[in-house]
């Protein structure tokens, strides 16, 4: 059973520092990019970062470049985003993805999400 369990997730001050990590299961870790995402309240959902399988290669949104960072274990099939100087327009549902394609076709998992929300 694929499983994909976000954690980490809370209220936090503007300038504030957060996290997030996301425990994966039931597939082969190591073969997938892994990505979080963010959907705020009547917004698009939208890529925030993503690693490679084997996390030499990383990518961001522009809004966030410079203060997140996606980072890897594939040790302990968990892919994590640590969140710096937060702002009030980064509150939304963080989720994480699994995604693999291959010459079989593509695959992708999403974990349930978790709230961040950024607030004085």
């Amino acid at each position: 059973q694929v499983q994909l369990v976000e954690s980490g997730g809370g209220l936090v001050q503007p300038g504030g520092s957060l996290r997030l990590s996301c425990a994966a299961s039931g597939f082969t870790f190591r073969s997938y990019f892994m990505s979080w995402y963010r959907q705020a309240p009547g917004k698009e959902r939208e890529l925030v970062a993503r690693i490679t399988n084997g996390g030499g290669s990383t990518n961001y949104a522009d809004s966030v470049k410079g203060r997140f960072t996606i980072s890897r274990d594939n040790a302990k099939n968990t892919v994590y985003l640590q969140m710096n100087s937060l702002k009030p327009e980064d509150t939304a549902v963080y989720s994480c993805n699994a995604h693999s394609s291959t010459g079989w076709g593509t695959r992708d998992y999403w974990g349930q999400g978790t709230q961040v929300t950024v607030s004085s």
